[in-house]
């Protein structure tokens, strides 16, 4: 009896390692993390190497609205039949075949589009890539919960944010270094090709659908049911518990992360401002500076363990504002690389630590029966403020200048302190929520510009 343990260690091993599924989790999660930063990050630098107006910059980050947007579609793509396909491949995997052949069309789109004679293209382009990808996430996602029971989901989820941040990477360093040799248009196409990866994997996938149950009540009375247990019910519950405090929190959850949107669009311009190549950006931004992210997701994982979460929340808010101060010192001297890589470092440690504490924090403010939707609601309403404002960062800069637009962002970091302080402590669990889960669809952990990641190397997309 004293060895069982071990065994049944070893043979939960060897099932995980000859899991087929592992595999194509793998590539399904490059195939949803390599659009991203193509509609962000790399995109912006796009943009600011054909030297288009830091304005027309900030707005264009509002073309990645579609990922803080998919809930709204979510349900007919969880409901709706792909004529054709679905008869014969299953729903799941007819809408990943249809999503990511969407995605590489119009990154096609994008790889022909001259920024300096079809921008308007360009970013309708952008906009549909982001839709795509973001459809892609929600049947992505669904695949992956049908595909386990609850004690292999864990596994799944991790393995999905590994090959999310391998299409990171690929989009991200990848893609600047092609274009810096071979240029944009050829960068793009490659991206393209390679959505291939999620398309064969989507392919050789098994169909996992799971039949939707019967409803027994009216068809009217039913849809009431469904939208009172799945909106109303949640929403009063966490209201039971906070009382007129859940204003408050969720405040402090809407602008928690407030200044990084702010600041994240305008990294890129001011690289390409301070005279930066495309291969100086890729190494340390998007290779080196993924490494000290996780570097700073780590140490919120183990702050939160040590200190408990309202202390580590604190912290966290006070480093991400902080954190700031770095691009207002990188912007007012030389553009030399070490300079760079200090503020990368410090940006993309504190900006990842913070995003670990902010997803502690709304873990647990959720109700155990409504976990899902309620942390939906939370992670859907820390993004979207600040996407929402970030289009007009372009034009504080062009007012203000760089150096004094990232001590602003700064500054805003001090109502999310007080706020912390006022109704941090109320969260009606016990402070030790789980510091590191798996993507969420990619929302709370990371800052790309736009916001969407998984919880590690904020700068990633952003810086």
């Amino acid at each position: 009896m004293a060895n069982q343990p071990q065994a049944m260690r070893r043979f939960r091993l060897r099932d995980i390692v000859e899991d087929r599924r592992i595999v194509l989790m793998l590539a399904l999660g490059f195939s949803s993390g390599l659009p991203l930063l193509l509609v962000l990050g790399t995109f912006t630098l796009r943009l600011a190497f054909s030297d288009i107006d830091v304005r027309a910059i900030g707005l264009f980050s509002y073309v990645a609205l579609p990922y803080s947007l998919k809930f709204l579609w979510a349900p007919a793509i969880d409901r709706l039949n792909v004529p054709v396909l679905s008869a014969r491949l299953g729903r799941r995997r007819a809408w990943m075949v249809t999503t990511q052949a969407a995605v590489a069309l119009c990154l096609i789109l994008m790889a022909f589009s001259d920024p300096k004679t079809n921008l308007a293209l360009l970013g309708l382009g952008a906009f549909l890539v982001a839709f795509c990808a973001a459809s892609q996430d929600v049947v992505i996602d669904g695949w992956r919960i049908d595909a386990a029971g609850s004690d292999f989901q864990g596994i799944l989820a991790a393995t999905s944010n590994l090959g999310y941040r391998l299409g990171l990477i690929t989009a991200g360093a990848g893609a600047l270094f092609i274009a810096a040799s071979g240029g944009w248009t050829l960068a793009y196409l490659i991206m393209a090709a390679l959505m291939l990866v999620g398309m064969i994997a989507a392919l050789l996938a098994p169909a996992f659908d799971r039949p939707r149950a019967v409803q027994a009540e009216t068809p009217g009375r039913s849809r009431f049911w469904s939208m009172r247990r799945a909106v109303l019910e949640p929403l009063t519950e966490l209201y039971s518990r906070f009382g007129g405090a859940l204003w408050g929190i969720l405040l402090l959850v809407a602008l928690f992360r407030l200044p990084d949107f702010l600041s994240g669009v305008m990294a890129s311009p001011l690289y390409r401002t301070l005279g930066f190549d495309l291969k100086e950006i890729a190494t340390v931004t998007k290779l080196y500076g993924i490494w000290v992210g996780i570097a700073g997701g780590f140490a919120g994982g183990w702050a939160l363990a040590r200190l408990g979460l309202f202390p580590t929340l604190l912290l966290g808010a006070f480093l991400a504002a902080s954190s700031h101060l770095a691009f207002a010192w990188l912007a007012a001297g030389a553009p030399e690389l070490w300079r760079l890589t200090v503020a990368i470092s410090v940006e993309n440690f504190c900006g990842s630590f913070a995003g670990i504490v902010l997803i502690a924090y709304m873990s647990s403010l959720t109700s155990p029966a409504y976990a899902a939707t309620q942390y939906a609601l939370f992670s859907s309403l820390y993004a979207l403020p600040g996407k929402l404002i970030a289009g007009s960062s372009g034009f504080v800069v062009a007012a203000i200048g760089y150096p004094a637009f990232f001590v602003m962002t700064s500054l805003v970091g001090i109502p999310v302190l007080i706020l912390c302080v006022a109704v941090g402590r109320r969260s009606g669990q016990a402070e030790t929520a789980a510091a590191a889960p798996a993507r969420d669809g990619h929302e709370a952990g990371n800052r790309i510009p736009g916001g969407e990641l998984p919880t590690t190397a904020r700068a990633t997309g952003a810086a």
